[in-house]
This record gives C-alpha cells, sequence and structure tokens, in this order.
C-alpha cells in the first residue's frame, strides 16, 4: 500500500472564499519523489483529532509558506518585520510536530515547517536576518520565473556524521534561498545537522526522536526530480514512511 502522509495546509482568502490550501510542488515532490500519497490536512487547530490522525498516516511533511510562525509563540514582540501571520497553521502544525516526534511518525519540515519544529520544541526566531551583522541576503531573487527564484546560490556544510549527511553526503551541499527569517536560539532537542557560511542553521535533526525527524531550511521540493540532494531527502523521507507503515500494519494483523 502507499504510505499517506499528511500535509498541513495554509489558510488563503480566493474570490470571497476562505481557502485550505498547499502548493502543488510539495505534493508533486511527496507522490513522484517519495512515493507517498499526500492527504491535505486543513488547519483547523484544536479541532483536529492529532493522535487520530498520527494513528491513520505514515509520515508529515510540514511546507513552507510565505506566512511566518507568529512571534507571540517564541516570547518576541509582534511587529511588521514578523508578518505576514497565519496562526490557524501554528494552531495544527506545531501540536502535530511535536505529536508526530513523541509517537515516531517520520516527519519532514521545510522552511517554514522548520521553523515551526523549532518553535514546537522551545526554540525561538530571528527575523529579517540579512541585516544582521555577516549574514548574507537568504530572501529569494525577485523574479517572475520560478526556476530564477528557486536557483541553487549557495552551499550548506553538513555536520560530520549526521543523519543529513548519510542522506546528501558530507561535502558542502549546493542548495537554493528564499527566506528571511532562521533560528535564533536553537530548541533544546534539536542538533544542527548543516549551516550555511555565514553561520545561518540551515537544517535540524531531533536528538532524541524515535524515528525520522528531520527540518531543512531551503527548498528541495523544487528540484526534487532533478537535483541529487533534493531527490535523497524526499527518497530518504519515503523509505521512513514506508518503514513506518509496514510496521503499523503488522501491528494491526
Amino acid at each position: 500500500m502507499q504510505p499517506i502522509v499528511a500535509v498541513v495546509c495554509d489558510v488563503r482568502q480566493f474570490d470571497t472564499y476562505t481557502w485550505h490550501a498547499t502548493p502543488e510542488t510539495y505534493l508533486t515532490a511527496a507522490i513522484e519523489v517519495a512515493g507517498v500519497l499526500p492527504l491535505m490536512v486543513p488547519a483547523f487547530g484544536e479541532r483536529i483529532d492529532i493522535d487520530g490522525l498520527l494513528s491513520r498516516v505514515d509520515g508529515v511533511m510540514l511546507s513552507g509558506s510565505k506566512s511566518n510562525v507568529h512571534p507571540g509563540l517564541y516570547g518576541a514582540e509582534p511587529g511588521p518585520a514578523y508578518e505576514p501571520y497565519d496562526p490557524a497553521r501554528d494552531a495544527t502544525s506545531l501540536p502535530l510536530a511535536r505529536a508526530a516526534v513523541e509517537t515516531g511518525v517520520p516527519l519532514l519540515a521545510i522552511c517554514r515547517g522548520l521553523q515551526e519544529l523549532n518553535v514546537a520544541l522551545g526554540g525561538t526566531l530571528a527575523t529579517e536576518i540579512q541585516e544582521l551583522d555577516g549574514r548574507r541576503d537568504h530572501r529569494a531573487p525577485q523574479h517572475e520565473d520560478h526556476d530564477e527564484r528557486f536557483a541553487i546560490v549557495h552551499d550548506v556544510a553538513p555536520r560530520t556524521g549526521g543523519c543529513l549527511a548519510s542522506i546528501v553526503g558530507g561535502g558542502p551541499v549546493p542548495v537554493n534561498s528564499l527566506h528571511r527569517q532562521a533560528i535564533s536560539a536553537l530548541a533544546p532537542r534539536l542538533q544542527a545537522e548543516a549551516v550555511a557560511e555565514d553561520g545561518t542553521i540551515e537544517a535540524v535533526s531531533v536528538i532524541d526522536a524515535p524515528g525520522f525527524a528531520l527540518g531543512v531550511q531551503w527548498h528541495p521540493e523544487y528540484w526534487a526530480k532533478s537535483d541529487t540532494p533534493s531527490r535523497r531527502l524526499f527518497e530518504a523521507f519515503g523509505e521512513a514512511a514506508r518503514v513506518h507503515a509496514g510496521g503499523r500494519l503488522a501491528a494491526a494483523q
């Protein structure tokens, strides 16, 4: 059976309706590269039975988004530099991330997803990092062509012997960059799996997680079919989901 992976939606306003939506690039990478069926989960927060959901799926993927985690969730003062927000997604993704980690359901967190994971486990974020001393500009290029916006622009250095290095290799890994926020204080249960040349944390893993639990700040979903490190990330996530699915089905028999 094809493993099922929960993907938390963003909340958007279109044509006078409220939509719960996810960019297709994440869904395509999930089904065509990871080999899993993405199940879009509406951002209904506490109305969702998270334990029940996790008992029925084989993985969780937290996608990137234009919105940011609300700063009040990690003790910062809200302001224009932190906007825009999606409080419904926060109320869904953060408890889902914590529960996935605790129950061993494979978790892949991308961009906003990495930031959600850090906040969910007690970390903080910095905004407008391009204004900090010594930092490069990690924001997306201003271009209408998405291939240009998601172009590979800098290297990250995986932690020697880490779980990311075991997936993508130990040498410098070229990645894209489309973010203006980043991890400030790393959550106690997380360890950095890769950093950029300017010191920005680009990937994390959960130290004591019973299952696959990895977050990346870049966007592997966009190049998952053509870029080797991006493909390997999704393949590893898919394999973890298949292993979890096998154990779940065996336990049900």
